[in-house]
């Protein structure tokens, strides 16, 4: 099975500056890892979405779709775990 690409969206990317330093750095980290596994372990199937996924980043989630014809992962956007779904 082929490598994905992961693109970041504008909004999570800004999301992502926001973040302390070592946070940022997890979460880059994670993002990186689904490029070659796009359904990690521990991933969640968001409901209501036909393919959106979430992973967790100690008390952050990045949410994100997964387009399999295209190989494609994006991230929507990276929020605390008390935001993450409003």
């Amino acid at each position: 099975m082929g490598d994905y690409q992961v693109v970041v969206s504008k909004r999570a990317a800004g999301e992502i500056d926001d973040l302390p330093a070592g946070i940022a750095a997890r979460v880059y980290a994670k993002l990186e890892t689904l490029a070659s596994e796009p359904r990690p372990p521990g991933v969640k199937k968001l409901r209501g979405a036909a393919n959106g996924y979430r992973i967790r980043v100690g008390d952050w989630r990045v949410l994100y779709e997964i387009d399999d014809r295209k190989r494609l992962v994006d991230i929507a956007a990276v929020r605390h775990r008390s935001k993450a779904y409003d």
